[in-house]
């Protein structure tokens, strides 16, 4: 396992942390944590059929709007596939997990090895698609692995980023796990 994955996982686990002690104070943060609780069953318990499904990850609000005209367009040309919505951050989730867009409404997972598999063959997507700035390494390395497809969508780049610097080798990596990257540039 190289520094930057190990340096990945500490980043993680210390956000897991921290976003625990603000829980305990902050509203949203309790959201983000109550949110994650029973995911797992819920995920077990919706998705029991074996039917073909998109999955669409978005971070938040912002995100899935620029992913709600995709989103129906498959909706329209592919009726037979199941639409899977998931989003990091509680305001995304709240104000949209009524969507009718979507068949099935979910928090992401926190990125982590293990949650990712777990996810990742619970929802078990026959494409994965992913909004503007949402990069995380071991979902992405298990879906290259599983032979999902996976696709980037309005995607922005700028040289400051941290994929166009010395260190950027981990961020570049996880730009190989995407099959098809659409960015614009406004």
């Amino acid at each position: 396992m190289s520094v930057q994955i190990l340096l990945y996982n500490l980043f993680l686990w210390l956000y897991g942390l921290a976003i625990r002690v603000v829980a305990l104070f902050d509203e949203k943060a309790a959201r983000w944590i109550a949110g994650r609780k029973n995911l797992y069953k819920e995920l077990e318990a919706q998705l029991q059929t074996k039917e073909k499904r998109i999955w669409f990850h978005c971070a938040s609000v912002g995100e899935f709007e620029q992913a709600r005209p995709l989103i129906e367009r498959l909706r329209s040309c592919h009726p037979s596939f199941k639409i899977v919505l998931t989003f990091f951050s509680p305001s995304g989730y709240e104000l949209r997990k009524d969507y009718p867009g979507a068949d099935y409404v979910f928090y992401l997972p926190m990125d982590g090895r293990r949650r990712a598999a777990r996810f990742v063959r619970l929802v078990n997507p026959s494409v994965a698609v992913f909004v503007k700035y949402e990069f995380w390494y071991h979902y992405l390395r298990t879906l290259k692995q599983s032979k999902i497809p996976v696709i980037l969508v309005a995607a922005a780049f700028r040289p400051s980023q941290p994929f166009f610097q010395w260190y950027g080798g981990f961020f570049r990596r996880m730009l190989g796990f995407f099959n098809h990257l659409f960015v614009h540039d406004k």
